[in-house]
């Protein structure tokens, strides 16, 4: 794809810029303190919060998977955008503010108070290859891709040059420099996004589209709903709706509520109020990728259907930025794109130096001089991006095989932990003793499943396409085997301490009067209702 000067330029003052903006905002190269390192000084108010949230979920991965799913089977996925929308209110609402009254720094220091030290360490060994092979090393691998494909650089070199502008203001400033940049970095996602959409819209004419029922009329059946049977499912592509009711909440709990890398901006609200409404605004955010991010590969499909079938759906995002937009447009959109995959970086490098320094050395150490924290972070953060830049580089080498293993993996591990930390937070009689045999029994099934579903020479997986359990099913059932072993060995061992069950949910701090429209309550309430309004509408013009 050739790509203009004023594109190029475009794209260039933005990276410098981001650069620039996140060592500003950590206060330029000034001492910092763990708190202020780690967890920006715990100041981050509900709008950071809630932008930084939305920046660091959705990534390159996110935006082209996301135009490629809407060519192939239309709005299909996403219902996990929106399914995401009650866990976050959720979070808000009931995991937030427990949060930050106690103070937590990071989600594997709650299971040792909840649980114990072994509890703790699965947790942090866990969030740290979490970090390092999805969210680094898969996005490093999709950015490098991107940027050949727009600017044909070499894959080491699209790597480099993404890694080192990313870590010079994620090591240098800290949660902070990373959460004001993911704060703008999101308004880029959802500009880059709107533009794709408005221009994909106006060149409908063209194509022979000039009201909504030709529209409906060039795509695919069903191919507008997110609600599928299994009937839709195997005309149109997709996952059935009742796996991914029971399945996401499984993979929601584990994403939202316990990954270090996602849940570190709550961590660092400035009040409890912060720390509730920042959620709530990523909750409002995940109604736009659906209109924004897989709408225009439906788009695609009217416009460009033949084109994009010989070169391959993988293009779809590709050949809509060469095809509808306009010099100068292209490097906005292509700047936005490097934005979801730097937000996403940054965010797991902040978590992993946070972990390193937080659970393993303080925890080793106790006594280790606020300084040193502070500089092992730094060194950890480093650390793991030179290893995440080299697995990006052999997971290319290897066809992007490897990438599918590592989502394998991180999929199959989430029920354990999702039962492990549900039940524990809100049922006082779960012990350590219960934590610790769901967590062995959790890795001992997920290996298994991971094991059974690899895909053989012909590509068949025996679970998902012997046995007819999609992975989705899979993390339902695992879930509830999790569950079963948890409340089993609960009954059967000692009641937890007093202090362990200081660390549940406490019923009373929900039941306050309301005393304004813009209490927590009222506005989860009105995102829940607006979901459903939205989805009300969609599912009734498909």
């Amino acid at each position: 794809m050739n790509i203009s000067f004023i594109d190029i330029a475009i794209i260039a003052v933005y990276l410098i810029g981001i650069v620039i903006i996140g060592i500003w905002a950590a206060g330029g190269f000034k001492k910092q303190t763990s708190n202020s390192y780690f967890l920006a000084g715990r100041s981050l108010g509900w709008g950071v919060v809630g932008a930084s949230l939305f920046a660091s979920n959705i990534s390159t991965v996110h935006i082209v998977g996301f135009a490629e799913s809407g060519f192939t089977s239309g709005l299909s996925d996403g219902i996990f955008e929106w399914m995401a929308i009650p866990c976050l209110v959720f979070l808000g609402i009931f995991i937030a503010p427990f949060y930050f009254r106690k103070k937590i720094a990071t989600i594997p220091e709650y299971f040792e108070s909840r649980f114990d030290g072994a509890s703790r360490t699965f947790m942090v060994v866990f969030a740290i290859l979490t970090a390092l092979l999805i969210h680094i090393g898969i996005s490093l691998y999709a950015g490098a891709t991107i940027m050949k494909e727009f600017f044909g650089l070499d894959q080491l070199w699209g790597v480099l040059i993404i890694s080192i502008l990313t870590a010079i203001y994620t090591i240098f400033g800290g949660l902070k420099a990373v959460a004001v940049t993911e704060s703008i970095q999101s308004v880029m996602l959802l500009g880059g996004s709107i533009l794709i959409t408005v221009f994909g819209i106006l060149m409908l004419p063209e194509a022979g589209v000039t009201d909504f029922e030709s529209f409906k009329a060039h795509i695919k059946p069903g191919s507008l709903s997110m609600l599928r049977t299994d009937a839709v499912v195997a005309e149109t592509g997709g996952i059935p709706w009742y796996a991914v009711f029971l399945g996401y909440p499984v993979l929601g709990i584990w994403y939202w509520f316990t990954d270090q890398t996602i849940v570190q901006r709550v961590l660092g609200s400035k009040s409890e109020n912060d720390s509730r409404i920042g959620p709530m605004f990523t909750a409002l955010l995940k109604l736009a990728p659906v209109f924004f991010m897989l709408l225009p590969g439906l788009l695609a499909y009217v416009l460009f259907k033949d084109t994009i079938n010989a070169a391959g759906t993988g293009q779809t995002y590709s050949i809509l930025i060469a095809e509808i937009l306009p010099i100068g447009l292209v490097g906005i959109v292509i700047a936005s794109l490097l934005a979801a995959l730097m937000s996403s970086v940054a965010a797991a490098l902040n978590s992993s130096s946070t972990l390193v320094s937080i659970d393993i050395i303080r925890r080793l150490k106790p006594d280790t001089e606020d300084d040193k924290l502070v500089w092992i972070g730094k060194i950890t953060a480093f650390v793991v991006m030179v290893i995440a830049i080299l697995f990006s580089l052999v997971a290319g080498a290897k066809g992007g095989s490897i990438i599918t293993i590592v989502n394998s993996i991180g999929s199959s591990i989430a029920p354990s932990i999702s039962a492990v930390f549900i039940l524990g937070y809100f049922w006082k009689r779960g012990t350590k003793e219960a934590a610790k045999w769901t967590f062995l029994f959790g890795l001992i099934l997920g290996v298994l499943m991971f094991s059974l579903d690899f895909a053989d020479e012909n590509g068949v997986k025996l679970i998902t396409d012997e046995w007819g359990i999609i992975f989705m099913m899979q993390a339902w059932w695992g879930f509830v085997a999790c569950c079963i072993i948890f409340v089993i060995v609960s009954y059967l061992t000692p009641k937890p301490t007093e202090a362990q069950m200081a660390y549940t949910f406490v019923r009373s701090d929900y039941f306050r009067k309301i005393k304004s429209v813009f209490d927590y309550r009222i506005i989860g309430i009105s995102i829940m209702i607006l979901l459903i309004i939205l989805w009300g509408i969609i599912e009734n013009i498909a």
